[in-house]
């Protein structure tokens, strides 16, 4: 049984390779998001967060011989309880990391954190679009709130981004739900429908949409605030399924 953490658009695929390979899966994620594992009799699914005992228990109950990381970039806390659980019980642990993008951009401007983005998007005195999820709003909103300059936010159609944009003090023509990635041409048609004058991404990659968001600013001359990658815990993660695959495959070929 193969232990697969993840959620990202990658996960179906790399569940799917694993299934092909003859290795039962078990996907989690931390939310119940939509996500197509197929019907494959080898692939199960889980979802809800755990903490770092839970999921030790939940490797120990199913079997696990692996437990492979394709969470989210920035889900950073799901990785380091990963590899403390892979320390604590002697799981192999595996980072699938999707690999990051350089843009040459001028008007593209980094942040090492949410605070350090959301005083820059709101020092540029224009309405701001936020596309970091909706686990980050509360430095934005303490800007907007002080800076008076209007922000709207585009989170999953999910009960958990509701329950977020609320708790943020966003009304509902404040928040943008829809499941991306989105084209060049649809965050266009954002950026212009709101005046956006700076749109907030993180550093996802191609497969989070960000070369979209980069053009759409470059076609309307506004800025991009990139929220940068947190240090992963482990540096040698790998980059495509391809590689993931073989990785995992040493490790079963180790346990025979």
């Amino acid at each position: 049984m193969i232990l697969l953490l993840g959620g990202t658009s990658e996960t179906m695929g790399i569940a799917t390779a694993f299934a092909e390979a003859g290795w039962r899966t078990l996907v989690s994620t931390a939310t119940d998001n939509e996500l197509d594992t197929g019907n494959h009799p080898l692939i199960q699914r889980r979802a809800g967060r755990m903490t770092k005992d839970a999921m030790a228990d939940l490797a120990r109950e199913t079997g696990a011989m692996v437990i492979v990381d394709a969470t989210h970039p920035y889900a950073l806390e799901a990785k380091v309880t990963a590899t403390a659980v892979s320390a604590d019980t002697g799981i192999p642990y595996i980072s699938f990391m999707r690999p990051g993008i350089r843009y040459d951009y001028e008007l593209i401007h980094f942040a090492d954190d949410h605070e350090e983005a959301a005083v820059l998007a709101f020092s540029l005195g224009r309405p701001v679009l936020l596309t970091t999820g909706s686990r980050n709003l509360l430095p934005y909103a303490r800007e907007r709130s002080r800076t008076g300059i209007r922000m709207v936010a585009r989170v999953l159609p999910h009960p958990e981004s509701s329950l977020a944009c609320h708790a943020a003090g966003l009304s509902e023509d404040e928040v943008i739900t829809g499941r991306g990635p989105y084209s060049v041409d649809e965050n266009v048609e954002v950026i212009r429908r709101y005046g956006v004058g700076a749109i907030v991404t993180k550093e996802s990659g191609a497969a989070g949409g960000v070369p979209e968001k980069v053009e759409a600013a470059r076609r309307e001359g506004i800025h991009v605030i990139m929220v940068e990658r947190p240090a992963p815990p482990a540096s040698d993660a790998t980059a495509s399924v391809d590689e993931l695959v073989a990785a995992v495959r040493r490790v079963m070929d180790a346990k025979r």
